[in-house]
């Protein structure tokens, strides 16, 4: 693996951590409650990078999360897409001043 491949699979790895430290917390309350719980924390204190490397993880299967989280995941805010060097030169350049 290179250097970037190894980076990739450790920040993936903590995302998957991170997120099941949340879902067993929740797993404690009631179903439902335990699932917006899970849901509420991730939107309120997950950054927009973070909840990308979530997705990138859902979409692909979600493999590694406890169902708990996955079931989450539907009331999770996903981010937008993140802006590009080329869209914000773009941008700049259509500012009239």
């Amino acid at each position: 693996m290179s250097p970037d491949q190894d980076h990739a699979a450790a920040v993936v790895a903590k995302i998957i951590r991170m997120a099941n430290q949340i879902g067993t917390f929740f797993m404690s309350k009631p179903h439902d409650e335990g699932v917006a719980g899970v849901a509420e924390h991730i939107n309120k204190f997950w950054e927009p990078r973070m909840r990308r490397h979530f997705f990138d993880v859902v979409d692909s299967g979600g493999d590694g999360l406890l169902p708990i989280v996955v079931e989450a995941s539907v009331k999770i805010r996903r981010p937008s897409a993140p802006i590009t060097p080329a869209q914000a030169a773009e941008a700049d350049a259509d500012v009239s001043g």
